[in-house]
């Protein structure tokens, strides 16, 4: 396996990292940052983005069960949707990874939200 990913959410002088799961969908939205996206609150539950275009789903599960700290995409409607209380199974619902620091700044998270991979200096040579 290739060495883990994580992405940096920044927003209002703070960020949010996020390690990325490694599958089709995930690697599809890596290969779309950087990106700067309007985020909002839904549902009292999470805050969520709409895509300029859908992602790869092949070989997706059916649905996944969330909580809190979860960086998903819902198939559905082509959105992000990061979550900040635990939630209940959701057809269409894809892990695309997990907050690794920072989930206690999700509360401040909307508006413009600008998402890049993180360099890892991880010593590997090509």
């Amino acid at each position: 396996m290739s060495s883990e990913v994580r992405i940096k959410m920044s927003f209002h002088n703070q960020e949010v990292i996020v390690k990325m799961d490694d599958h089709p969908t995930s690697r599809d939205f890596i290969n779309q940052l950087p990106l700067t996206l309007t985020f909002e609150d839904y549902a009292g539950t999470e805050k969520i983005s709409m895509l300029t275009r859908r992602l790869n789903t092949e070989s997706a599960p059916s649905g996944f069960d969330p909580a809190a700290g979860d960086f998903t995409y819902y198939s559905p409607w082509g959105n992000l949707a990061l979550f900040y209380r635990d939630f209940g199974y959701s057809s269409g619902l894809i892990k695309l990874g997990h907050i690794e620091s920072g989930r206690e700044k999700l509360a401040d998270l909307n508006g413009e939200v600008t998402l890049q991979r993180v360099e890892t200096g991880g010593g590997e040579s090509e």
